[in-house]
């Protein structure tokens, strides 16, 4: 009987940790998503991207993007909580030269364009500003 009883109190246990989601776990997935469709007007979806920090493990994520001579860009960014939640994107040409930011004397922007003036490899940089929870997603356009 006592055996009985430490095995149901284990699987319950077990049950209820598996049920309950992280506190850590980021859908950064549902935020690209939800980002597509608020690309401004004009501006064609190229491609989405996942801004996972992993909870503060990772201080950064990068993705690269051939940009094209005479094309405008737009990237915007989705996230929990208040707009960006501190999330800051920048690009930076194959120079690694910063070419926009979304955080413009201290405020924090949900979408930046940037007329590409040079083709070539652009890199698209999140960054994590404050105690946000290191979780987005972001979409890029195009118009020409």
């Amino acid at each position: 009987m006592y055996m009985k009883k430490i095995t149901l109190s284990i699987f319950l246990i077990s049950l209820i940790a598996l049920s309950t989601p992280l506190a850590s776990q980021c859908n950064s997935e549902n935020f690209a998503s939800a980002c597509i469709p608020k690309l401004a007007s004009g501006f064609n979806f190229l491609k989405s991207y996942k801004v996972d920090g992993e909870g503060g493990a990772k201080e950064k994520v990068e993705y690269s993007y051939v940009f094209t001579k005479g094309t405008q860009y737009m990237i915007n960014l989705c996230a929990s909580g208040t707009a960006t939640d501190g999330i800051v994107v920048t690009i930076f040409d194959s120079g690694r030269n910063k070419v926009a930011s979304s955080k413009i004397n201290g405020q924090f922007i949900s979408a930046i364009a940037y007329p590409c003036n040079a083709t070539g490899i652009y890199y698209i940089q999140y960054t994590f500003d404050g105690a946000g929870g290191k979780c987005g997603g972001s979409a890029l356009g195009f118009k020409r």
